[in-house]
């Protein structure tokens, strides 16, 4: 498929994270870009304002008549997240028309440039955001599809019609990153998830093995110590690596340490980030940019003016009296390096923690991690799980869950009950917890928190 030809796009969950990225990028091409998603969010209203065309209907008279046309100018993708069986997705198939999925076209338009792909299961949005941010602070300049919306551009997506180098998360999720042959990769971490697809750990750690094999021909490869890879360039929090933080320690609320690499140390850093694990992403996204050519000064400049990704780790009230922190964390080591990162930061403070479970096979695989992890709360509600892509699986539920936390301060509401029930409690640090739709709490939660504190 020849991108010159294309002028016209539409995308079949054009509101996902990864999706919209891509109906961005396209918008900076001068690409006429029209999408479906099942609802309307902050993330397709921004689309819309952007001046793509949006349909929340799966009736195909919504669909635009340019795409069933089936021409060679017209590129339809399409998430896995959709359903097989979707209404948009199936009409365009019956028509004949050839269907893209997102990770395809990724591999189509990194093919022609200087591919840096971040892996992992956890960590690759806020590293891939770093890193993009420091290319583009520094002058290096790329373009960029992330995972998350970086505070400092407001979108997922970094644009710069000049640079020949691309920055883009390696999803891991239905092997997606197998369709890329990157420059340089980066392996934050290889936990179990999405056994839905790998069924066991051995088959997830098979998939990063062909994906770090797939690195060209004279790349490079970096990776946390400790993964179960071999060779290329190592970073860490707490081992021997080649880029290595050490003496970490708190300091007015932050996180500051001594940064030892292959040309020097260097002393009392402080990320603009909170929470222990984004040094480690921090590092990571270092050791990328040391290697690329960059000077280690100008790298810290660019680190110290990175503001953070939406919901990773996000502060959203923040006073002597009380602090309220959203973030992402869905995965049981995730929750744990949040919670415990909170933990250091507020070591006298009560933690209250909401968690909204995401999927059901997720929550089945790994309910005794999960109720682990939320045990070192002080206090946690659970929600609902959010089911995204699966139909209920019997026996799994947020109740199932609950009744395996350890701590007794424990409930179980409806997203609807949480902000009248936070009326009644005495808060002193507040999460929000999850991958789900439990985002859409987040200004109600602040609105009733300004109005008690008033």
């Amino acid at each position: 498929m020849s991108f010159s030809k294309i002028n016209k796009v539409y995308l079949i969950g054009v509101g996902g994270i990864g999706m919209s990225a891509l109906a961005r990028y396209f918008i900076c091409q001068g690409k006429r870009v029209a999408g479906y998603d099942r609802c309307a969010t902050p993330l397709t209203d921004a689309l819309i304002s952007e001046g793509v065309n949006i349909h929340f209907e799966e009736d195909s008279k919504h669909v635009p008549l340019w795409v069933k046309e089936k021409s060679d100018e017209v590129l339809v993708i399409y998430t896995p997240a959709i359903p097989a069986d979707n209404g948009v997705l199936s009409l365009i198939r019956n028509l004949g028309c050839k269907v893209y999925k997102r990770s395809e076209v990724l591999g189509l338009i990194t093919k022609e440039s200087y591919t840096i792909a971040i892996a992992g299961t956890h960590g690759k949005t806020t590293t891939a955001s770093i890193l993009a941010h420091i290319l583009t602070e520094t002058g290096y300049g790329c373009n960029a599809f992330l995972g998350g919306i970086a505070a400092n551009y407001n979108s997922n997506v970094v644009f710069d019609a000049d640079s020949k180098t691309v920055v883009v998360e390696a999803d891991e999720y239905d092997r997606s990153f197998l369709e890329l042959f990157p420059d340089v990769a980066v392996v934050t971490s290889m936990d179990a998830d999405h056994l839905d697809v790998y069924g066991e750990k051995e088959h997830l750690d098979e998939s990063f093995h062909l994906f770090v094999s797939q690195i060209k021909t004279g790349g490079n490869l970096f990776r946390k110590i400790g993964l179960n890879l071999k060779g290329g360039t190592t970073y860490s929090i707490n081992a021997e690596a080649n880029y290595q933080a050490t003496e970490i320690r708190v300091e007015n609320g932050a996180f500051v340490f001594n940064l030892q690499h292959p040309k020097g140390t260097l002393s009392d850093v402080e990320v603009g980030l909170p929470g222990i694990h984004n040094i480690e992403n921090a590092i990571a996204a270092f050791a990328v940019a040391s290697e690329l050519g960059l000077v280690a000064d100008k790298i810290i400049l660019a680190l110290a003016s990175f503001k953070g990704v939406k919901r990773r780790f996000e502060y959203h009230f923040k006073s002597n009296e009380l602090v309220y922190i959203d973030d992402y964390a869905h995965h049981p080591e995730e929750l744990k390096a949040c919670i415990r990162s909170v933990r250091e930061l507020y070591p006298n403070k009560k933690i209250t923690g909401i968690f909204q479970p995401h999927l059901y096979s997720r929550t089945r695989d790994f309910a005794d991690a999960f109720a682990e992890s939320l045990s070192e709360l002080n206090e946690v509600i659970l929600l609902e799980i959010y089911p995204a892509r699966e139909l209920p699986i019997e026996g799994v539920s947020s109740s199932m869950l609950l009744d395996k936390i350890s701590i007794s301060e424990k409930s179980l509401l409806l997203k609807k009950e949480v902000v009248e029930d936070l009326k009644d409690r005495k808060l002193e640090v507040l999460l929000t917890l999850g991958a789900g739709d439990i985002d859409q709490l987040i200004e109600p939660i602040k609105q009733q928190l300004a109005e008690s504190i008033l």
